[in-house]
């Protein structure tokens, strides 16, 4: 899953099943019928497809959160299509855009690979407070581990109340060391022992966790900073991940959040959480298409089972299709 190679105890552990994962997340966006497609054809005068029908599919792309700018480039190429009469009925023009999305999507798509030959593999986890950076460490913890790695977690959220304690019992349950500090440490000199700590004993994956804070608030994406630069001290390529935990259900602020972590700290890959809420899912193609990030990991729901590694195609399946 993760690229690295198993060693032969991982071999029989069972794995998350991927489209148990997507059909949850279908669940939750569409209860009922899909909220993206419902009721079009109640919009076809006459069975055809006309700027009535785009504009109601531009308006619902808009309010789901993909944005004006990659809407107006999906909607560009639909109306191309039914301008050369190659979209004859509903079913064309839903084909169509699941196309459009997926092709939008696809080049996202990239799971994070773990270097076997960068050990420990340092993961700098970052996002606002509220994202979901904490379960969402614990949730990476549990899957590296079914994936046969060795993994270490780095306290560095000193600030917030009981944040070193909510990391230790995710440590706790998936078996994992956690290195902390008393409260009030600095979260740089935590990353430092975590580094030092993982690479002494030999671990394959880093998970450092980071105190939230808001993306316009520059003192402290500077601590941020320094947090990065004091890993690179112990390994130079370290962190070789930055990894962006978004609230999907925080829309458009979401993307602002991610343009701004990535011009502060060079963002590696995305975490979308939080699509189980009140999130319609649309987020995920403003960051392919304007952005150009990886989307590493989704999160549909609190348990590890309602994590996994984001996949195009089964995505865009979920916006699109009523559950089954």
């Amino acid at each position: 899953m993760f690229g690295f190679k198993k060693t032969p105890a991982a071999e029989n552990t069972e794995q998350p099943k991927q489209p148990g994962l997507f059909k949850r997340l279908r669940e939750r966006l569409n209860r009922g019928n899909s909220w993206l497609t419902y009721d079009l054809a109640n919009l076809l005068p006459g069975g055809r497809i006309d700027e009535g029908v785009l504009e109601e599919l531009e308006m619902r792309l808009i309010t789901a959160d993909v944005g004006v700018e990659t809407t107006e480039r999906v909607l560009g190429g639909l109306r191309k299509l039914v301008a050369r009469k190659e979209l004859g009925n509903l079913d064309a023009l839903i084909a169509a855009l699941r196309s459009s999305l997926i092709e939008t999507l696809s080049p996202s798509a990239v799971p994070l690979r773990i270097d076997p030959d960068a050990r420990p593999f340092a993961i700098l986890v970052v996002g606002v407070n509220g994202a979901g950076k904490t379960t969402t460490i614990g949730k990476l913890a549990h899957h590296f581990k079914a994936d046969g790695l060795k993994v270490m977690l780095a306290a560095g959220d000193t600030f917030r109340a009981a944040a070193v304690e909510q990391l230790q019992v995710w440590g706790d349950r998936n078996g994992v060391p956690v290195i902390a500090q008393a409260t009030g440490a600095d979260p740089a000199a935590v990353a430092f022992d975590g580094m030092q700590a993982a690479r002494a004993r030999g671990m394959d994956v880093l998970l450092a966790d980071t105190a939230g804070r808001l993306h316009t608030q520059s003192n402290l994406m500077e601590e941020l900073k320094k947090v990065k630069r004091v890993m690179g001290r112990v390994a130079a390529d370290a962190p070789h991940e930055v990894l962006l935990v978004l609230d999907a259900s925080q829309g458009q602020n979401a993307l602002q959040q991610a343009r701004l972590f990535n011009e502060a700290l060079g963002v590696t890959g995305i975490v979308l959480t939080k699509l189980d809420g009140t999130a319609k899912g649309g987020i995920a193609l403003p960051i392919a298409s304007e952005l150009k990030l990886p989307i590493r990991f989704i999160g549909v729901g609190e348990s590890a089972e309602d994590f996994g590694v984001f996949e195009a195609e089964p995505f865009v399946d979920a916006l699109l299709k009523s559950p089954e």
